[in-house]
């Protein structure tokens, strides 16, 4: 599965871990449900941890692990069903989530800008045409009008420094 992670493709150090698996030394991917039943067991792990958080469980929950998380997977079960938009939203803006958010599952090209401006930074892909047409698919856009987690500036604000700045 082609991985592309800030804008260029990548390897994978994560290691997706069965929910009955040992959990390797290195970078390990879990599921929502060993997070949240082995918590006390994980604490003390030294390596790495992700976890692949369903988009029908609320953020929310995850809130007090995020300190202690490498990476978040959000899953796209449908093109259409877009829940995990907003549980990338509130990760970033509300509980301020600063490390690797990948969209995973259903994940298109077509849905590129708008899951980066939702606030992903890495993409699983299930097609190497689409991990190729990132960078087109990202760059679609350059003014925006609404503020979201992708920290860009909006055309007001742009504005407005520009009227400051006397130009």
């Amino acid at each position: 599965m082609p991985l592309v992670k800030n804008g260029a493709p990548a390897e994978d150090p994560f290691v997706a871990v069965a929910d009955d698996a040992p959990l390797p030394d290195g970078p390990a991917l879990i599921s929502a449900a060993r997070l949240l039943a082995e918590d006390a067991a994980l604490a003390g792990r030294n390596g790495p941890l992700g976890v692949v958080w369903p988009n029908s469980r609320d953020v929310a929950e995850l809130a007090p692990f995020l300190p202690r998380l490498d990476l978040v997977a959000l899953e796209f079960p449908k093109f259409r069903d877009g829940r995990a938009y907003s549980q990338a939203r509130l990760l970033r803006e509300r509980h301020g989530f600063k490390g690797e958010l990948r969209a995973v599952g259903n994940v298109l090209r077509d849905q590129v800008l708008l899951m980066l401006r939702a606030g992903f930074d890495a993409f699983a892909f299930d097609k190497d045409a689409d991990a190729a047409a990132f960078g087109a698919a990202a760059s679609t856009y350059s003014v925006f009008y609404q503020p979201t987690g992708d920290g860009r500036t909006t055309a007001r604000d742009a504005r407005r420094a520009l009227a400051k700045a006397g130009g």
